[in-house]
């Protein structure tokens, strides 16, 4: 029977070594390379199969990259994220594998939430922020996107505070081996 609570040591290397090479680059080019999120996919593909001996392994992972892909592309559909978030977040999934990758987005969003919340702080734009979340409540309730009023919403603008989603899916992940790995003590 497999089991899927913590990720065997090497799939947890391999993710550390993912997410840290794509925030990296996200936070030194505001982008992360195809290059990275493909061969992220592909090795949690591949890895899984090779450890859960076959269609199991690969059912695992593909499970993981799709819930990823499915949640994380809602939100580039409402550009609060841009497309490499959701590609590494989708090999994330394809590595961690569904359940996994749940967890990883709980604490990936707790943590964007408080560095978020630190930005805002220190940018000294609580109110503007306050009124954005606001307008986007607003909007949302009206069934229209509000990056189309008001194109500081939009995550591809200049204009609004900038997050490097890919260190904070760094974070998250790490944050989330670390818990699983006191746990499974």
């Amino acid at each position: 029977m497999l089991s899927f609570t913590f990720p065997p040591p090497v799939i947890a290397a391999l993710l550390l070594v993912l997410v840290f090479a794509a925030a990296a680059y996200d936070v030194a080019f505001r982008r992360i390379p195809n290059w990275l999120t493909a061969a992220g996919a592909l090795l949690g593909l591949a890895a899984n199969t090779l450890l859960y001996r076959g269609w199991p392994g690969l059912r695992f992972s593909l499970g993981g990259l799709l819930a990823a892909f499915a949640v994380y592309f809602g939100l580039h559909s409402l550009r609060a994220i841009g497309g490499g978030d959701v590609k590494l977040m989708a090999a994330v999934g394809s590595l961690a594998g569904w359940q996994n990758w749940i967890g990883i987005f709980l604490i990936t969003a707790i943590v964007g939430g408080v560095a978020a919340l630190i930005l805002v702080t220190l940018r000294r734009r609580a109110k503007k922020t306050l009124s954005n979340v606001g307008f986007v409540l607003s909007e949302m309730k009206s069934g229209r996107a509000a990056y189309a009023k008001n194109e500081e919403l939009d995550v591809r603008s200049s204009k609004g505070l900038g997050l490097p989603h890919g260190a904070v899916i760094a974070a998250g992940t790490a944050a989330f081996l670390a818990i699983g790995a006191h746990f499974a003590r």
